[in-house]
């Protein structure tokens, strides 16, 4: 261990001894830990970062708003309301296309690379019109 990591270490032993820590908040309780497996580790510093500073890309908004959508469609009985349901879709992979087209977020070696997990993740339809 280096220097740094001795005297961390030290303080944190002493702090258990004189009982510090014992009025944590959540003590005893699990950590709720996010799932960010599925985000490349070289971005995950630039993911938490946006993340903590409530920082949603256009694209993501428009995606989470694909996301809904389909589960409505998916979940509607009434023929009427899906048709509308279905509209707003399609105007919404517009939308996402566009934007991916302008920012050029597609042709990035990053997207080629994850797309297919995104796709996975989110369902086999997903982006299936995007990649033309």
């Amino acid at each position: 261990m280096d220097f740094v990591s001795l005297m961390a270490e030290e303080k944190i032993k002493k702090a258990i001894e004189e009982g510090d820590l014992d009025n944590l908040p959540g003590k005893g309780k699990p950590l709720k830990l996010e799932d960010i497996s599925a985000i490349p580790e070289d971005l995950r510093t630039s993911y938490h970062m946006m993340k903590n500073s409530g920082y949603l890309p256009e694209e993501v908004k428009v995606n989470k708003e694909l996301v809904s959508l389909r589960e409505l469609i998916n979940a509607c009985k009434d023929d009427t309301e899906k048709a509308e349901l279905e509209k707003k879709l399609t105007e919404k992979e517009l939308q996402f296309k566009l934007l991916m087209e302008k920012t050029k977020r597609n042709q990035t070696s990053a997207y080629r690379k994850y797309s297919g997990k995104i796709n996975k993740l989110f369902g086999e339809n997903y982006g299936a019109s995007f990649h033309k």
